[in-house]
């Protein structure tokens, strides 16, 4: 299975045994207190920020390491597989490259190094609104030109790590959708300095939900912002966003195959010792079946996520190979927490375990970044050439 995963790409076992060790010194109860306060994993997320970790993605010129894609899927995959958390700050990773790909050479160089060094968070990334959900281009969030500036008005939802990010991600109509000849037109992204924008026309409200995942709602009430914020052309932002939404579904897709590896590590470890009628559970094939299942699902979906980034490192089309990574991941780290679960019985839902927040965790990717009926959506439509269902 080794040899096979080299054939997509270099598997980073050197990254990966740097970020278990990291990993070593933020076990279960580090992560149970956080969970039981609802607060946010400032020591590890310093940590991952002081070994280089999400600066892995910015050139060397800008003070970063230059590295590809597979690299940071494979961070943040022994992150998930290590029992942590990656989603405080995964964001940073696939928000980048709207920078990197649309920005100018002014912002690279006012914002990069001073991400790479630490000095600034890119956390927040500003789309999904009430009102639209997963339908981008519905958003009614507007930015209007005034001389040097922006004013923006609207609201944004789910935006996670705004109460910890010194900079959003926004994107928002420049021009009214009655006055563009296709929806995905009329939409600009924005580079947003939170740090003068709050009390000055943003706010920024927690969302309180089943996970511990810093998310919240974000209000705009007429914030102004330069006018040099805008990334790339006025009203091409759609197609910005769109071109690093691969890079966040391999990335999260990374993330369900970590999990799935820790559900499996832990369901075949408590098989093989809890005794009960004089012998190991894990003898009996009603339990190692589930757990074997769970297993090739798993195996099967790393090596889809590394075929992905591969290609999304060779520059090539993988739409559906970054849909397909999300998909069967997702699903097999669903498969793989529900299997645990049983396996563990009724110690499964007692917090000392960890299964139960993982579990819970885990779920929220069968939903987010994009549901799973939308990616069977998209491979009807785009690969099958089934007529659009909505």
């Amino acid at each position: 299975m080794a040899e096979a995963a080299e054939a997509f790409g270099p598997t980073h076992p050197e990254i990966r045994e740097q970020v278990a060790r990291l990993c070593c010194d933020f076990p279960g109860d580090y992560w149970r207190e956080l969970d039981r306060a609802r607060a946010y994993p400032q020591a590890f997320v310093e940590a991952l920020t002081a070994a280089g970790y999400l600066a892995l993605l910015i050139p060397e010129a800008y003070g970063g390491s230059g590295l590809g894609l597979g690299a940071a899927a494979a961070v943040l995959e022994e992150v998930h597989r290590a029992g942590c958390n990656g989603a405080a700050c995964h964001a940073q990773m696939y928000t980048m490259g709207t920078l990197l790909r649309h920005g100018s050479e002014v912002q690279k160089q006012a914002y990069l190094p001073e991400i790479a060094a630490g000095r600034l968070r890119l956390q927040a990334f500003g789309v999904t609104e009430p009102g639209s959900g997963t339908d981008t281009t519905a958003i009614r969030t507007t930015a209007k030109r005034d001389g040097n500036r922006y004013r923006v008005n609207g609201q944004k939802v789910w935006t996670s790590r705004a109460e910890h990010s010194d900079l959003m991600l926004l994107l928002a109509r420049t021009t009214p959708r009655d006055r563009v000849e296709r929806r995905t037109e009329g939409l600009s992204v924005f580079l947003l300095d939170m740090r003068d924008a709050l009390d000055k026309g943003l706010t920024i409200r927690p969302i309180r939900t089943m996970i511990n995942h810093a998310t919240t709602e974000v209000f705009f009430d007429d914030l102004e912002i330069p006018a040099d914020s805008l990334i790339g052309e006025e009203g091409l932002g759609f197609r910005y966003i769109l071109s690093g939404m691969n890079a966040e579904r391999i990335l999260i897709a990374a993330e369900c195959i970590g999990d799935a590896r820790w559900f499996i590590d832990k369901a075949a470890a408590y098989a093989g010792e809890r005794r009960v009628f004089g012998r190991p559970i894990g003898q009996n094939q009603g339990v190692q079946f589930p757990i074997a299942r769970a297993f090739a699902a798993t195996e099967a979906a790393a090596l889809m996520v590394r075929k992905a980034a591969a290609l999304f490192e060779a520059g090539q089309d993988c739409g559906a190979e970054a849909n397909m990574a999300k998909l069967l991941a997702a699903d097999a780290s669903w498969q793989a927490a529900d299997t645990c679960l049983q396996t563990h019985g009724g110690f499964g839902f007692a917090e000392d375990y960890d299964i139960e927040r993982k579990f819970r965790e885990t779920r929220l990717y069968q939903v987010a970044p994009i549901s799973t009926n939308l990616i069977l959506s998209y491979l009807a439509e785009h690969v099958l050439g089934l007529p659009r269902s909505y």
